[in-house]
């Protein structure tokens, strides 16, 4: 990845924001918002869901875990299948998939239709994301690239902040179904926009499937990938256990740590927009400081945890600094794998998502074996720690 980004992955487009049109990056934002309520909503729908499927609590859950599996595992063939229609064809057959998905859920009469219908949801959502990251970066004006990565998923994280409470409170008050209805009707937005906005001379796809895998044996990617998959792990090494933790070492009551969890929202918003822009032109410098800061963030959030004002600040900071690095290294891949990017920008949100899965794992065996909460953000932060060896050991190449 250049250390000084001065070109982007194609040539600019008829149409593009650098031509004074940014409507379609505000699509493509649209639709993040409505992937990103559409898969995390579900946390707070499972009991009712549960109640209604008549299937038990912890086999609802499995639509969760399913859901992660299929963006980390399926969602690569997918993008693999699309490699030869152009980008804009793709987004819009991915949100159809999408937009099917949520209905299919919606109205799902058992519980294995609406397993079926999350994993279609699933399998657009990472291909979307990976192939979306290239055609913001495309529609960027010239050196802003790493700006539109952050602003599409900044969609995502504004779904944490007001999309997954709004949808959890219509559906605990209304029904779970209504809540899918409406994430539909979110996704037929994202579609009519994205149809509307898209420039219809985007970039094409590559030559096809051994093409994207050429790109792939560029070790560079690999090393961005292992970053993200790491520093991913360490986000939910603590995050997945953040509302016990703040209850036993900070005293908070159920209400505070709600107020925690939508500070550390504001906080991935807040990161999303300051990893945008600082990396914008130093990409690789930016990727090895954030790793620090977020380090840094986590460390000092287990110095105060016990104190619940100085907790809510550190989950704040800590949300700033762990989002800060997912767009400068999502523009990294689709840097490095500029001439087959669909494929490596997928496999980078497959890293994401298996980071994840890691994280909850890394912290579940932390707890269960080891030692109790207060050790969980030191344990990030040493995740974070060994996602500065690959990112140490990448390099900076002119492009």
């Amino acid at each position: 990845m250049a250390n000084v980004v001065t070109a982007r992955p194609h040539a600019p487009v008829e149409g593009a924001p650098d031509a004074g049109n940014p409507r379609a990056l505000y699509a493509l934002t649209l639709a993040s918002f409505g992937i990103g309520t559409g898969e995390f909503v579900i946390v707070g729908l499972v009991p009712g869901l549960a109640s209604d499927l008549r299937v038990s609590v912890p086999t609802a859950g499995l639509l969760i875990s399913v859901y992660a599996l299929s963006v980390a595992f399926g969602s690569p063939f997918v993008a693999a299948l699309l490699t030869s229609v152009s980008r804009r064809r793709a987004l819009v057959t991915l949100m159809v998939m999408f937009l099917i998905g949520d209905v299919a859920c919606a109205v799902a009469p058992d519980f294995r239709v609406l397993m079926v219908a999350r994993v279609v949801t699933a399998l657009a959502h990472g291909a979307f994301f990976g192939i979306a990251s290239i055609v913001a970066a495309e529609l960027a004006p010239p050196g802003k690239a790493a700006r539109a990565v952050a602003l599409l998923f900044t969609g995502m994280t504004v779904a944490n902040v007001v999309g997954v409470p709004l949808g959890t409170w219509i559906g605990q008050a209304a029904g779970w179904r209504v809540t899918f209805a409406l994430v539909a009707a979110l996704a037929a937005a994202s579609l009519a926009a994205m149809t509307a906005w898209m420039p219809r001379r985007l970039a094409g796809g590559s030559h096809g499937i051994r093409h994207e895998l050429s790109a792939l044996r560029q070790p560079q990617i690999w090393f961005a990938m292992l970053v993200s998959m790491l520093s991913s792990a360490a986000l939910f090494t603590v995050l997945t256990f953040l509302t016990p933790l703040l209850e036993h070492e900070a005293g908070m009551t159920p209400h505070g740590a709600a107020l925690a969890l939508f500070l550390f929202g504001a906080g991935l918003t807040v990161g999303g927009v300051v990893g945008g822009r600082f990396g914008e032109r130093h990409v690789l410098l930016a990727i090895r400081v954030l790793l620090v800061a977020d380090a840094v963030a986590l460390a000092g959030f287990g110095l105060v945890m016990r104190n619940a004002p100085l907790a809510l600040a550190a989950v704040f900071l800590w949300g700033v600094a762990a989002f800060a690095l997912v767009p400068p290294l999502q523009h990294r891949v689709v840097m490095e794998a500029k001439e087959a990017p669909n494929l490596a920008s997928t496999l980078n949100q497959s890293a994401f998502n298996l980071g994840d899965a890691l994280g909850a794992a890394v912290g579940a065996a932390v707890l269960a074996h080891l030692s109790g909460y207060m050790s969980l953000p030191w344990i990030g932060a040493a995740i974070v720690c060994l996602a500065l060896l690959p990112a140490m050991l990448s390099r900076a190449g002119a492009r």
